[in-house]
């Protein structure tokens, strides 16, 4: 038996979770509203404050999609809720960020100004030029916007400059040293 699979969901105050035609979950909260079409074989359960996942046999399909349909679902409400946020560092003589209107702007060491613009569902805060919070209530959105903007210059292992995220750890390699020939 799936081990997170069985676990039931506790359904936070302020939060709510409709399951309509064809398992498609609906959940409402002070962040907004959430949509995803769970896979129709799973067995979702609303009793009350808790939500169930069940599978209707020992398949190895189902017993794959037991644990992820409740985790997304889990996901939903958390999002719904609270909310996620990924915080991001920038590292380097010259490299900051700065949020002009809707769209990030940032000085990477390239001969231009990298922007990204806010996609819906996700808010950019920049509240130190050397630190970015990207946060919203899809964990999905979150952490692939994250990641498209650590993208556009990865910390390097040398001198450990670019775009981390804050709980990262780099790991630092030696620089070459110079050996004198004979």
């Amino acid at each position: 038996m799936s081990r997170i699979g069985k676990m039931p969901i506790e359904i936070p105050a302020g939060v709510e979770v409709k399951v309509g035609e064809n398992n498609e979950v609906t959940v409402k909260g002070a962040n907004g509203t959430l949509t995803q079409t769970m896979q129709s074989e799973m067995i979702i359960k609303v009793d009350g404050s808790t939500i169930t996942v069940e599978r209707p046999s020992e398949n190895k399909l189902h017993k794959s999609l037991h644990g992820l349909t409740r985790t997304l679902i889990a996901n939903m409400i958390t999002g719904a809720s609270t909310g996620f946020k990924k915080e991001l560092e920038i590292n380097g003589v010259g490299y900051r960020a700065a949020k002009q209107g809707n769209k990030l702007v940032m000085n990477l060491g390239y001969s231009h100004q990298v922007e990204m613009e806010e996609i819906d569902g996700i808010k950019i805060d920049v509240p130190q030029p050397n630190q970015i919070i990207i946060s919203g209530p899809d964990k999905q959105k979150v952490g692939q916007f994250a990641a498209n903007v650590r993208e556009k210059r990865p910390p390097e292992p040398y001198k450990g400059k670019g775009i981390k995220y804050i709980d990262e750890t780099i790991r630092r390699k030696e620089g070459k040293t110079g050996s004198k020939k004979k």
